[in-house]
C-alpha cells in the first residue's frame, strides 16, 4: 500500500521516515518529495509498505503523531488521475483575453479594436 505523509518538519531524513514506519511493516519504499531548483524538502513524502493490514495499521496510529515538533498526516496515498493536473504556461485567462494592452496571442482589449471589420 502507498502512504501519504503530510506536515513532515524539513529537517527529516528518508532514513529517519523509514525507521519510524518500520515498527508496522516491512517499509519497500519512502520518498520525500523535494524541489527540484533548492533540493529543500516540500514537506511531504510517500510510504510505500508491503503488507496492506500493517500499512493500515501505521496510518492508524502515526496519523496526528509527532516528528520533530510537527504533527504529521498520514493516509492512503490517491493513485494519481492522468489528466488531473492543469496545463502549464498558458495563464492568460479564459476567453482569449489577457496577455498586456495589445491583448497578447488570444485577442481581447487592445488599441483601435474595431470588432472585426477593418477594411484594407
Amino acid at each position: 500500500m502507498n502512504i501519504f505523509v503530510g506536515s513532515l518538519p524539513f529537517s527529516v531524513k528518508e532514513t529517519e521516515l523509514k525507521e519510524f514506519f518500520e515498527e508496522y511493516g516491512e517499509v519497500t519504499s519512502v520518498k520525500i518529495i523535494t524541489d527540484k531548483f533548492s533540493g529543500r524538502s516540500k514537506g511531504f513524502g510517500f510510504i510505500e509498505m508491503s503488507d496492506d493490514e500493517s500499512a493500515q495499521k501505521a496510518i492508524n496510529e502515526l496519523n496526528g503523531a509527532e516528528i520533530g515538533g510537527r504533527k504529521i498526516v498520514v493516509n492512503k496515498a490517491e493513485e494519481k488521475k492522468e489528466g488531473s493536473r492543469p496545463p502549464r504556461g498558458d495563464y492568460r485567462g479564459g476567453n482569449g483575453g489577457g496577455g498586456g494592452p495589445r491583448g497578447g496571442n488570444g485577442g481581447g482589449g487592445g488599441y483601435n479594436r474595431e470588432g472585426g471589420n477593418r477594411r484594407f
